[in-house]
């Protein structure tokens, strides 16, 4: 069964709309999991604009397991050698983007990101990047001795279902040779409640990572209701 993971990154970003404390992302994330999410993700940015340190550290101290999505300042470098995450996956971020908008460049930074990657094994944190479903990128990935890569999905969303077999064909792919090289795979970035089913009919996904979609449906029908919907549709799928 495909885990799926909740990103509260935006019920952060109601509450920081007003500069209070509502609602709590906190409380988010405790509602997801007894709603069965299987463990729970946030991206700290360099500015902040919606998780912050004190979330991260809060999170930490749930009983589920925690991703931490982190771009490799110093800062948030630290802050993750401090909380100790089960898992960081790195992401590519850029001020002036309203959110992630492609998988790490792996090439230019191969040798930085192989000597973070031991740092935080020394950590015992499990290390992730985010990165295009490409078999070039993959192979960067290995040479680094990554142990999990998260595939971007945005491309497939954006255009779905336009170029629906070409797209899926695509991740398919990446997904086999991933498995084939003994990595765990998790996808995500854009999913909602109308494109998952594809997604998590794929054989070989271990993990969704899913946000914003929910986040937004349960402003309509709460939390729980929204998790439970998104479990059922990869449930379904995978049937």
């Amino acid at each position: 069964m495909i885990d799926l993971n909740i990103n509260i990154d935006h019920i952060a970003t109601l509450r920081n709309a007003r500069g209070g404390f509502e609602p709590d992302p906190i409380l988010g994330a405790i509602e997801s999991i007894n709603a069965g999410a299987d463990g729970i993700v946030c991206h700290l940015r360099e500015d902040r604009r919606h998780i912050r340190d004190e979330d991260v550290i809060k999170l930490r101290e749930l009983d589920t397991r925690l991703d931490l999505e982190m771009a490799v300042s110093k800062d948030i470098i630290e802050l993750a050698f401090k909380v100790k995450p089960e898992l960081v996956t790195i992401v590519p971020e850029k001020r002036e983007e309203l959110t992630t908008e492609g998988g790490l460049l792996i090439a230019p930074r191969k040798e930085f990101l192989k000597d973070l990657k031991n740092k935080f094994h020394d950590k015992d944190i499990l290390v992730s990047l985010f990165v295009e479903p490409d078999i070039d990128i993959i192979d960067q990935c290995l040479d680094i001795g990554i142990e999990m890569l998260e595939f971007h999905t945005g491309h497939y969303a954006n255009e779905y279902p336009k170029n629906l077999e070409v797209n899926l064909a695509q991740i398919k792919k990446a997904i086999d040779y991933a498995k084939s090289n003994g990595l765990r795979v998790c996808a995500g970035h854009g999913l909602n409640y109308t494109n998952t089913t594809e997604i998590a009919a794929i054989k070989g996904i271990d993990e969704l990572s899913i946000g914003h979609s929910i986040i937004s449906k349960s402003i309509f029908v709460g939390i729980s209701s929204a998790v439970k919907e998104m479990k059922g549709i990869i449930e379904n799928a995978q049937k």
